[in-house]
């Protein structure tokens, strides 16, 4: 009697576990583990949207009683109902309520055609192994490009601090030219002055020794001019006797300073003031040499200003956060697409040159055009030439992440604006983590 009744009580237990396992399955099929605390068994059932609160075991029974549908999870009842695929080994996601129990494998673990004729077969571990297998690739790839973006970083680093030193010792040597311009001009114009002055006192004295008497530099009396100029003494002057007479003195003249023009034609002294005088001939060598001192510093000057101004330029540019982007300036992109090459020169311009030689200017550097989240991912050139009847041509540069630094495309989506893609291994980014994949149990 005693074995009989144990094992009765044996078969109540039995029966017990097997319906609250069913009751279970039916309870919870269809829920993510973080919904399932919206399905704990109690007396009742509140919708997730809690416009209404129905019987625990309403739920899953096939009739859709929340308007949410949220208490048919595991079935088609609930036209707006949604199905969790948990798909152990892969990746879980909902599918549509209707799509349970169609006799369509939807689930790669197969639970959404429980009650299915058709034959699912669990294909998540395979899934999930090829999966991970092509993110390991993708991760190895990322890691060469994220490892080439460091290189590029620490190169851009280095440079930007060779520009700055390469600017400090242009300007130092700025400030030790202007220094010398300024001794210089003062020399030059002593120089000079002192040249004048020495040409001034010797006109003076060649003045004063012209007033005397027995000065060889009187004016000669013009019967003496006249025999001069009547070369062939047939007591006539004709117009080129006088052209004859000129002439060498003309071309004499031409040779000579303003100042000694001037003595020689009030005189007709033979020679230069410099060439009578080794005073005066020494002050202008002086000057002459403090005036090609002075233009020599001028035109290193200059060069060195312009250095400046190019460097300042070139520093002023935004480079990225970390100065990754500088390893571009100075270089220049091109593809070919149909008959034209387009040229993508960063940080300059953009152009298009067609098969005629004919080149046109798509843009120059205008500014990085990126969302705020992500600024430096697209580059505007503007103010390109004008298309006819149309706008000026401008440039959208759509930075990508490679492994290699190359212009991949050009397209013109509307008229005269133009769209590229520069790939660079600066625009990569780390990888977020992958989400929904299950590791192996």
């Amino acid at each position: 009697m005693f074995t009989n009744c144990s094992l009765g009580h044996c078969h109540i237990v039995i029966a017990v576990i097997l319906w609250s396992i069913c009751v279970d399955s039916r309870k919870i099929r269809g829920i993510s583990l973080s919904y399932k605390r919206f399905y704990r068994e109690r007396k009742s059932f509140l919708c997730i949207d809690g416009s209404k609160m129905i019987p625990f075991d309403q739920v899953n029974d096939d009739y859709c009683d929340c308007m949410d549908g949220s208490d048919e999870p595991g079935t088609a009842a609930c036209p707006n109902g949604r199905f969790y695929c948990t798909n152990l080994g892969y990746r879980s996601h909902y599918i549509p309520s209707s799509r349970v129990n169609d006799g369509i494998c939807d689930c790669c673990d197969a639970s959404d055609e429980y009650r299915s004729q058709t034959p699912c077969q669990n294909t998540c571990r395979n899934l999930g192994q090829r999966e991970r297998a092509e993110v390991e690739g993708q991760t190895r790839v990322l890691g060469e490009r994220l490892r080439l973006k460091q290189l590029l970083i620490e190169e851009g680093v280095l440079t930007w601090r060779e520009k700055q030193a390469q600017l400090r010792d242009l300007q130092r040597v700025s400030d030790d030219l202007q220094t010398q311009l300024d001794d210089l001009r003062k020399e030059e114009a002593r120089r000079k002055e002192e040249a004048d002055s020495l040409r001034e006192r010797e006109i003076g004295a060649r003045d004063t020794a012209d007033n005397s008497p027995t000065s060889p530099y009187r004016p000669e009396s013009p019967i003496s001019v006249f025999k001069e100029l009547d070369s062939n003494r047939d007591g006539s002057i004709t117009v080129d006797e006088v052209q004859a007479k000129l002439s060498p003195v003309q071309d004499e003249e031409h040779a000579l300073s303003e100042d000694e023009a001037v003595i020689k034609g009030r005189r007709g002294v033979p020679g230069s003031l410099a060439d009578e005088d080794p005073n005066i001939k020494a002050a202008v060598s002086a000057a002459e040499k403090a005036a090609a001192d002075l233009k020599r510093v001028e035109d290193a000057y200059e060069t060195v200003y312009m250095e400046i101004r190019d460097l300042r330029e070139k520093l002023s540019i935004d480079y990225g956060s970390e100065r990754e982007f500088l390893f571009l300036h100075n270089q220049c992109f091109q593809l070919k697409v149909y008959e034209y090459i387009y040229e993508l020169c960063p940080f300059s311009q953009v152009t298009q040159k067609s098969a005629s030689g004919e080149v046109v200017s798509l843009g120059k550097w205008g500014s990085w055009a990126g969302p705020p989240e992500n600024p430096y991912c697209q580059m505007r050139y503007e103010s390109g030439e004008p298309c006819w009847q149309g706008p000026t041509r401008n440039t959208m540069v759509m930075l990508i992440c490679g492994t290699e630094t190359a212009l991949r495309s050009v397209k013109e989506p509307s008229k005269c604006q133009y769209v590229m893609e520069l790939q660079t291994p600066v625009s990569c980014q780390p990888a977020l983590r992958q989400r929904g994949i299950h590791s192996e149990l």
